[in-house]
């Protein structure tokens, strides 16, 4: 249901796929921008905010997986995608 829901508000794969990508990116960022501007507060406030944004690529992931389910079933494949799939049922 959720899966649907975004899909309806246009959220696709490729979406989800790349703000996991981002995310992971976000995370070195995050650590690196958390240990210089904090330098008294050390290493491990640093390494729980690279690990807390981290933590979102696994979710994006998903999503992008279920999204990709999702839009294989419903029929909203690109038509290339379809003719390829016939031909290969055709023979």
């Amino acid at each position: 249901m959720v899966i649907k829901k975004l899909h309806d508000m246009g959220v696709r794969s490729e979406h989800a796929y790349m703000a996991a990508i981002a995310s992971i990116g976000l995370s070195v960022a995050t650590w690196a921008a958390s240990l210089a501007a904090e330098p008294r507060k050390g290493l491990a406030r640093a390494d729980r905010w690279g690990i807390f944004v981290g933590e979102w690529a696994p979710t994006f992931f998903g999503l992008g997986v279920a999204l990709s389910h999702y839009e294989q079933h419903d029929g909203t494949l690109t038509a290339s995608v379809h003719e390829i799939r016939e031909q290969k049922k055709a023979g």
